[in-house]
Protein backbone atom coordinates (compact mmCIF):
# COMPACT_ATOMS: atom_id res chain seq x y z
CA UNK A 1 0.00 0.00 0.00
CA UNK A 2 2.86 2.41 0.73
CA UNK A 3 4.18 1.85 -2.79
CA UNK A 4 0.80 2.81 -4.28
CA UNK A 5 0.59 5.92 -2.11
CA UNK A 6 4.12 6.88 -3.17
CA UNK A 7 3.21 6.50 -6.87
CA UNK A 8 0.12 8.65 -6.44
CA UNK A 9 1.85 11.40 -4.46
CA UNK A 10 5.37 11.51 -5.95
CA UNK A 11 6.24 14.64 -7.90
CA UNK A 12 9.32 16.10 -9.52
CA UNK A 13 7.48 19.27 -10.53
CA UNK A 14 8.53 22.64 -9.23
CA UNK A 15 6.95 25.92 -8.28
CA UNK A 16 5.46 26.61 -11.72
CA UNK A 17 3.13 23.65 -11.44
CA UNK A 18 2.32 24.67 -7.88
CA UNK A 19 1.03 28.01 -9.16
CA UNK A 20 -0.99 26.29 -11.90
CA UNK A 21 -2.41 23.78 -9.41
CA UNK A 22 -3.55 26.44 -6.94
CA UNK A 23 -5.11 28.77 -9.50
CA UNK A 24 -6.89 25.97 -11.37
CA UNK A 25 -8.01 24.51 -8.05
CA UNK A 26 -9.54 27.83 -6.99
CA UNK A 27 -11.38 28.11 -10.31
CA UNK A 28 -12.76 24.58 -10.03
CA UNK A 29 -13.74 25.03 -6.36
CA UNK A 30 -15.58 28.28 -7.12
CA UNK A 31 -17.39 26.70 -10.07
CA UNK A 32 -18.36 23.71 -7.94
CA UNK A 33 -19.59 26.04 -5.17
CA UNK A 34 -21.89 27.68 -7.70
CA UNK A 35 -23.40 24.29 -8.49
CA UNK A 36 -23.57 22.86 -4.98
CA UNK A 37 -24.36 25.86 -2.82
CA UNK A 38 -25.52 28.62 -5.16
CA UNK A 39 -22.52 30.76 -4.13
CA UNK A 40 -21.10 33.42 -6.45
CA UNK A 41 -24.49 33.91 -8.14
CA UNK A 42 -24.63 30.22 -9.06
CA UNK A 43 -27.82 28.27 -9.66
CA UNK A 44 -27.38 25.75 -6.84
CA UNK A 45 -28.18 22.05 -7.11
CA UNK A 46 -31.83 22.48 -8.08
CA UNK A 47 -30.98 24.94 -10.84
CA UNK A 48 -28.18 22.80 -12.26
CA UNK A 49 -30.35 19.67 -12.01
CA UNK A 50 -33.15 21.34 -13.97
CA UNK A 51 -30.74 22.60 -16.58
CA UNK A 52 -29.14 19.15 -17.01
CA UNK A 53 -32.55 17.54 -17.39
CA UNK A 54 -33.49 20.14 -20.02
CA UNK A 55 -30.46 18.86 -21.96
CA UNK A 56 -31.74 15.28 -21.62
CA UNK A 57 -29.18 14.32 -18.98
CA UNK A 58 -30.94 12.38 -16.26
CA UNK A 59 -31.12 12.00 -13.34
CA UNK A 60 -30.34 15.70 -13.20
CA UNK A 61 -30.01 15.99 -9.42
CA UNK A 62 -27.50 13.14 -9.17
CA UNK A 63 -25.46 14.43 -12.10
CA UNK A 64 -25.47 17.96 -10.64
CA UNK A 65 -24.32 16.56 -7.30
CA UNK A 66 -21.56 14.50 -8.92
CA UNK A 67 -20.23 17.26 -11.17
CA UNK A 68 -20.49 19.92 -8.45
CA UNK A 69 -18.75 17.66 -5.94
CA UNK A 70 -15.98 16.76 -8.39
CA UNK A 71 -15.36 20.43 -9.10
CA UNK A 72 -15.65 21.70 -5.51
CA UNK A 73 -13.82 18.96 -3.63
CA UNK A 74 -11.40 18.23 -6.50
CA UNK A 75 -10.60 21.94 -6.66
CA UNK A 76 -9.96 22.06 -2.91
CA UNK A 77 -7.68 19.01 -3.24
CA UNK A 78 -5.67 20.86 -5.89
CA UNK A 79 -5.41 24.00 -3.76
CA UNK A 80 -3.95 22.17 -0.77
CA UNK A 81 -2.05 19.67 -2.90
CA UNK A 82 -3.60 16.54 -1.40
CA UNK A 83 -4.09 13.51 -3.66
CA UNK A 84 -3.99 15.72 -6.72
CA UNK A 85 -3.68 12.90 -9.23
CA UNK A 86 -7.01 11.27 -8.29
CA UNK A 87 -8.57 14.74 -8.12
CA UNK A 88 -7.16 15.60 -11.55
CA UNK A 89 -8.68 12.42 -13.02
CA UNK A 90 -12.13 13.36 -11.68
CA UNK A 91 -11.77 16.94 -12.90
CA UNK A 92 -10.54 15.91 -16.35
CA UNK A 93 -13.44 13.47 -16.72
CA UNK A 94 -15.88 16.19 -15.69
CA UNK A 95 -14.46 18.53 -18.33
CA UNK A 96 -14.66 15.87 -21.06
CA UNK A 97 -18.34 15.37 -20.21
CA UNK A 98 -18.93 19.15 -20.21
CA UNK A 99 -17.21 19.58 -23.56
CA UNK A 100 -19.07 16.81 -25.35
CA UNK A 101 -22.48 17.18 -23.71
CA UNK A 102 -22.78 20.98 -23.59
CA UNK A 103 -20.15 22.96 -25.48
CA UNK A 104 -18.92 21.07 -28.56
CA UNK A 105 -21.80 22.11 -30.81
CA UNK A 106 -21.13 25.79 -30.10
CA UNK A 107 -17.63 25.89 -31.53
CA UNK A 108 -14.43 26.86 -29.76
CA UNK A 109 -15.04 30.32 -28.40
CA UNK A 110 -16.60 31.17 -25.04
CA UNK A 111 -18.53 34.06 -26.58
CA UNK A 112 -20.75 31.40 -28.18
CA UNK A 113 -20.72 29.10 -25.09
CA UNK A 114 -18.00 27.11 -26.82
CA UNK A 115 -15.54 24.68 -25.30
CA UNK A 116 -12.36 26.79 -25.02
CA UNK A 117 -12.56 27.30 -21.24
CA UNK A 118 -13.48 23.68 -20.51
CA UNK A 119 -10.68 22.55 -22.83
CA UNK A 120 -8.19 24.78 -21.01
CA UNK A 121 -9.26 23.32 -17.66
CA UNK A 122 -9.07 19.80 -19.13
CA UNK A 123 -5.50 20.36 -20.35
CA UNK A 124 -4.46 21.91 -17.03
CA UNK A 125 -5.95 18.90 -15.20
CA UNK A 126 -4.02 16.52 -17.47
CA UNK A 127 -0.77 18.42 -16.84
CA UNK A 128 -1.35 18.16 -13.09
CA UNK A 129 -2.18 14.46 -13.45
CA UNK A 130 1.07 13.80 -15.30
CA UNK A 131 3.39 15.97 -13.21
CA UNK A 132 1.92 15.64 -9.73
CA UNK A 133 1.34 18.33 -7.14
CA UNK A 134 4.68 20.11 -7.33
CA UNK A 135 6.37 21.98 -4.51
CA UNK A 136 4.48 23.22 -1.47
CA UNK A 137 1.99 20.36 -1.44
CA UNK A 138 0.76 17.79 1.03
CA UNK A 139 1.48 15.15 -1.61
CA UNK A 140 5.18 15.99 -1.63
CA UNK A 141 5.28 15.65 2.15
CA UNK A 142 3.52 12.27 1.95
CA UNK A 143 5.88 11.02 -0.77
CA UNK A 144 9.05 11.85 1.19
Amino acid sequence: MNNLLHKITATQAGYGLTILRIVVGLIFAAHGAQKLFGWFDGPGLAGVAGWLESLGMTPGYLLALLSGSAEFFGGLALVIGLLVRPAAVALAFTMVVAIFSVHIGNGLFMSNNGYEFALTLLVASLAILLEGAGKLSVDQQLAD
